[in-house]
């Protein structure tokens, strides 16, 4: 069976390359092409975009790239009809893929697409909900998706969240603080230069600067080398965390992660002036990290935009620090809230007899 594959951020790409290795273990003639990332590549993706090329956050970013990314869509389609696939696996990366979606639904219709972890249409407001119905099939990897769609009277499959086969907690950590700015370059340019300056603060304290590769120095305009407390790092998550005591982390992905690790820590968040109006206009939520997400209440201190800043931080570790007990009861509690059995196994087997 041909797929064609569909995701544009680093998170989707290592979610996508789990479920991939899944559906070649069941089926050994599963060929794979799309746009997708480095993890994606390594289980057999013929990548016709890498994610790296396409790379945009927040609305103005986004627009300024809508012609290029409009292009790469009308070749994606043509691509799927000259070589007759007729499955589509998309992975979140809501704006191109939603258009995706459309497009392909309106030229063929008998294509099945299956949308694994659908956009957060639950902080974004119901006009994607029903863009969503357009695809066969939801694959949801949090408990309360389930309910959400529920009330859209849209049946979706939960399975638990794959993260949590990936993760295991981490019981013996270090007593260093780990940084971590993000991937992207927006991201590192706006969030960097405060934590540096808790960097500076701090001078008592050990830092690791998690990195997703050498290619993120180049967005770093601070000469990291006059912070004798710095260490730079490009090793695995879990090797981090093995040297850490809680993390200091940019809104995404990885704050899920670092609570299937066992980490404490503190979300942090910045964006320019144009997406957060909008973000305001748009999201009526507590809170915007997933694990605060899946307990309803904040395990992990969220510092947004005018927030975000130094004083605050200094104050959240202390926090930290005279509560680390009810925090880490609190972190085994989001783990147990995500479990289940087979998971990613059991999204690949829907998706191959469905």
């Amino acid at each position: 069976m041909k797929y064609f594959v569909s995701t544009g951020e680093l998170s989707g790409d290592v979610h996508l390359s789990y479920l991939l290795n899944e559906i070649k273990n069941e089926d050994k003639d599963a060929k794979f092409y799309g746009m997708a990332g480095d993890n994606s590549k390594k289980v057999g993706v013929h990548l016709l975009q890498h994610i790296d090329e396409i790379a945009v956050m927040g609305f103005k970013e986004a627009a300024m790239k809508y012609k290029y990314l409009k292009d790469k869509l009308d070749f994606f389609i043509n691509f799927i009809l000259e070589n007759n696939i007729k499955k589509v696996i998309l992975v979140d990366y809501g704006g191109f893929n939603i258009k995706f979606l459309e497009k392909l639904k309106q030229v063929d219709d008998s294509i099945k697409v299956y949308y694994y972890i659908p956009p957060k249409v639950w902080i974004w407001g119901e006009k994607r909900v029903e863009k969503l119905k357009l695809a066969d099939k939801l694959l949801v990897i949090f408990p309360w998706e389930v309910e959400f769609y529920k009330t859209k009277n849209i049946d979706v499959k939960y399975y638990g969240n794959p993260f949590i086969e990936k993760y295991n907690k981490i019981d013996k950590k270090g007593d260093k603080i780990l940084l971590l700015p993000g991937s992207r370059k927006q991201e590192i340019t706006k969030i960097l230069p405060t934590l540096l300056k808790v960097v500076d603060r701090l001078k008592n304290e050990k830092f690791i600067l998690k990195l997703a590769n050498k290619k993120s120095l180049e967005y770093i305009k601070n000469d990291l080398s006059k912070y004798d407390n710095l260490e730079i790092s490009y090793e695995k998550l879990d090797n981090c965390i093995k040297k850490s005591k809680y993390a200091i982390a940019t809104s995404g992905t990885v704050v899920l992660e670092l609570a299937l690790l066992g980490l404490p820590g503190i979300v942090v968040y910045k964006t320019s002036i144009i997406n957060e109006i909008i973000v305001r206009l748009f999201i009526d939520l507590n809170y915007v990290s997933l694990p605060n997400l899946t307990l309803n209440e904040e395990v992990y201190p969220e510092l947004l935009q005018n927030n975000f800043n130094v004083e605050k931080i200094i104050e959240k570790i202390k926090y930290i620090e005279n509560n680390s007990n009810k925090i880490n009861e609190k972190i085994n509690e989001i783990r147990s809230k995500l479990g289940g059995n087979n998971i990613v196994k059991q999204y690949a087997q829907y998706i191959i007899n469905n």
